[in-house]
Formats: C-alpha cells, structure tokens, sequence
C-alpha cells in the first residue's frame, strides 16, 4: 500500500478494531479461550458482530478527554465556591453517602468484568466494545469518588468506603450482585451488565439519582452523572447488540438467553430497591416517585423493547409482573428497615415528615395510607415518648439477593413472603420465587454465599457486640450511624445557615 495514500474513515476503522484480531498457532483455540463454549452458547461467525458506535481507541481517548476537562473544570467550581452550602439540607447528603458505598466500588467490579469478558471471547468485535466498556466503567468509579471527595471534607460517613464494601451488611446486595455475574460465565456477564442492567434497569438508576440531584442544589453530581450517561448510551446500545448477536447465531441459544434474562433482570430489581428508597425518603426535594418512575422507565421502555424482541422469540422477563406490584411497596419496606437498623448503618435516617407522608399518601393511594402511614405515625410517637425504637435482632436473610426477609406476599401485604429449598441436607431461605428459582437452578454457586448475619453469628465480624461489628465496619459510631437529628452533620449544617443569616454565635 503506498504510504502517502490517506485511509478513509472505513478503512481506518477497520484497521484499528477488526484488524487487530490474530489466529491461534502453536495452542490450540479451546485453550486460548477456555470459557468460549462452558455455556451451551453456539457462535457460528463472529463476523456477524456489529459495533454500533464504530469508535476507535484514538478516537475514544480523545472524546473522553473532553468529557474529562469540562468535568474537572465543574468539580473546581464547586470546590472553590463551597457548593456543599447550596445543596438542599443535610439530610440530602445521606443519598450521596448511600451512593458512594453501594454503587461506585460496583462501577469498578464491572471494569474488572468487562477485562475479563474481553480476554475470553474469541470475537474481535466483542473484544474491542468490552475493553471500551470496561475503561468506562473504571472512568466512572473514579469521577465519582473525585466528585463525592469534597463531601468528605465536611460530613461524615464518606471515608473507609472501599472496606465498607467487603463487609457492611446492606452492601453486600449490591456487591453480591457483581460477583454472581462476575463468577459467571463471559456470555451471562454480557447479558447480566451490559443487557439487564445497562438496558433495561440503568435509567431507573441513573436518570432519577441525577435529576434528584439537580433538584437540590448538587451540581457535582449532576455533571458527573451527564459525564457518565453519554457513556451509559453507548453501553445500552452494546447491550441489545449482545442480544441480537447471540439469538441470531443459532435458535439454540434462544432458552439459554431468556434463562439469563429472567435471572438477572429479578436481581436487577431487587438491587434497585436501594434506589426506590432513596427516591422516596432520602431527597427532601423529589422529583417523582419510585412507582411513577418504574412505570416510565420498565413498563413502558421496557414494554416497547420486549415487544421488539418478540420477534426473536425472546419473552418479557418471568416475574415482571410481580415486580411491578411490588413498585407500591418496596421502598417503603426498605426504608422501614434501614429506620428500624439505623445504628448499624453508615448514614443516617430520619421518620417522614407530615407534608412528606402526604407526598407519599398522594403518590401511592392504594397502599401507603393502609400499611405505612399508621407505623411511622406510631414511631414518631415513640420518638416523642422517648422511647424511640431500635431492632435489635439480626434479621434472616435472603440466601440469593442478600436483603433482610422484609418484603411481603404479593397477594397478602401484611404477610412476610418466604420460601425455602433443601440442598446437600441444608434448608436455604429466600424473599420471593424469582430468588428460589435462581438457587435451585444453580444451589452450588449460592450455598457458598457470604451472609453478613450468619458470618456475625459465626464470630467472624469482629465480635459478639453491636460495637465490636460497627469498629469492625469501621463506622465512627454516634457520628456515622443514628438519626439525622442531633447527628454531628445536622449541628454544623445548622450553624453554617446561622451563620449565613447573621445569627450564628
């Protein structure tokens, strides 16, 4: 090829991504890729692959450089001008707290997920949009922390957030979910990210978290979050391409993939109930409910692209329909739970207020007023006498999903939903039938789970004591843990607006 000859943008792609693909020589292909095939999954030609962004790596670099400088030059606004002063109240800071402790480390386990799927697929195509993938997923990690940094330097409850990960009992939901996916095999990973998650269930994560953030006065987060949703975009769309490649390869994969489907679309959802609860109680000013958000970004996106897909044969996600019932409970559930644990917990909660119980009795007319409005009015009346209550006992736990068995019977919400399986002579506990399905599909991956309650009965958290679990946890307890009222937090935000208004002392 003559040197002086400019490639076209065709050409040059190509040469870039699918030109650096090798053959096997002196290893067999089985041995390269050892995980290729373990699945039942069937590739016939991997040329078939479609990237739909066509980037390059020179091109990827130079567009998130971009995103980087105008991302930073925010941050350094927000620094230099005290931003933490314009956010809503103190309280809005918890949703932060949750976020950074719950979501971000999560980022980097699906960096290390997509290099380890990109080193074990045979196709090219796939390879290159998994390396981009997994520095997105790294790139997110770090803004976020960066961003959540400046909160560190005034509240409490931000530092020890990467041991907390390892160890904290509610955040081993989240974490639990990434390493079930991680320990799957490279297909399922690509179904469980980069398609239940990045397709359909990201926007109910995302879109409700930075909008809230925008709402009270957090322009941090906001720009972090719009800096990661243009990459969410790429990452939907590499998502219903995973889809499409693989059921149109061979018919045969068409009951692997609806199996993956449905089980990571139900973890998905139990997960983002820490996002419903954050919705609903943890933003003093809302932008809408968990049930109006549900309802926008699964019934009807989600609706509009199952429809789409039927014509591969691939069917809505079994259970769907129960967890859009449970759209009207369960984050006031979750919520009830974390007031209920709220000394064992690295942010603080506080009870609804009138105005806000009427937000919520407004937003959920069949179901708050009957089953929630009557308990907390009972706890504010408790707090009141004095008494304010604290559950004390360790709850069972869901041997899959990971969360305190608190959810109730779809048919019956006054009535706590459990089911149980035998393996090996052992019982094993679970919220609801999508969790039983999952373990009795695979009972010797989730036998092995890691149960916060049970390591802590066994001795291995540190101690037999709340205290010593919470120094284990490395929570700084009276300042991390407790009611927002009273907490160090609240006391310095109250001076601070003294200060502000020219009565401070």
């Amino acid at each position: 090829m003559n040197a002086n000859v400019k490639l076209g943008l065709k050409q040059r792609y190509s040469l870039l991504t699918r030109g650096l693909d090798w053959e096997t020589t002196y290893q067999p292909k089985e041995k390269i890729f050892p995980y290729a095939e373990f699945e039942g999954i069937k590739i016939h030609d991997w040329s078939k692959w479609e990237d739909p962004f066509r980037l390059t790596m020179e091109s990827y670099w130079k567009y998130q450089a971009e995103k980087e400088r105008k991302l930073y030059a925010v941050l350094d606004s927000f620094a230099q001008n005290n931003g933490q002063l314009g956010i809503s109240e103190a309280r809005y800071v918890n949703a932060l707290k949750l976020f950074l402790t719950g979501i971000s480390p999560c980022e980097y386990q699906a960096h290390r997920g997509f290099n380890h799927v990109g080193r074990h697929l045979p196709g090219v195509g796939p390879r290159v949009a998994a390396q981009m993938q997994s520095l997105d997923e790294l790139r997110h990690a770090q803004t976020q922390i960066h961003t959540l940094s400046h909160y560190n330097k005034f509240f409490d409850g931000f530092h020890e957030f990467t041991h907390m990960h390892d160890r904290v009992w509610y955040l081993s939901v989240p974490k639990s979910f990434f390493e079930d996916a991680r320990t799957a095999g490279p297909f399922e990973y690509f179904i469980a990210i980069g398609f239940a998650f990045e397709y359909v269930l990201t926007n109910l994560l995302f879109v409700p978290f930075m909008s809230g953030a925008a709402y009270n006065g957090d322009l941090a987060t906001v720009t972090f979050g719009f800096s990661a949703q243009s990459d969410e975009s790429r990452h939907m769309t590499l998502g219903i391409e995973v889809i499409k490649f693989l059921l149109e390869q061979d018919p045969d994969n068409l009951p692997i993939v609806q199996k993956w489907v449905d089980k990571w679309f139900w973890r998905g959802h139990r997960v983002l109930g820490l996002v419903a609860m954050m919705m609903d109680y943890m933003l003093p000013k809302k932008i809408m409910s968990w049930r109006e958000a549900w309802e926008i970004y699964f019934t009807e996106a989600g609706g509009s692209l199952f429809g789409d897909l039927a014509r591969y044969g691939l069917k809505v996600p079994k259970y769907a329909d129960i967890a859009s019932a449970e759209a009207d409970h369960i984050s006031h559930q979750n919520w009830c739970t974390f007031y209920q644990y709220s000394q064992a917990a690295g942010f603080h909660t506080q009870l609804p207020t009138a105005e806000e119980m009427d937000w919520l009795s407004e937003k959920y007319p069949t179901t708050f007023d009957k089953y929630y409005r009557p308990r907390y009015e009972m706890w504010a009346q408790m707090e009141k006498d004095g008494k304010r209550f604290y559950n004390n006992a360790l709850p069972q736990l869901c041997n899959v999903c990971q969360i305190p068995m608190v959810y109730t019977e779809n048919t019956d919400p006054s009535a706590v939903s459990g089911r149980v399986s035998e393996y090996k002579g052992d019982k094993y506990h679970f919220c609801s039938d999508g969790c039983k399905d999952i373990f009795d599909d695979e009972p010797e991956k989730y036998s092995q789970a890691w149960l916060p309650v049970h390591q802590i009965f066994q001795g291995n958290c540190g101690g037999p004591e709340l205290e010593d679990v919470l120094k284990w946890y490395r929570l700084n307890i009276g300042a991390d843990n407790l009611d927002q009222a009273g907490s160090p937090d609240q006391k310095m935000w109250d001076q601070w607006m003294a200060d502000r208004a020219g009565v401070g002392g």
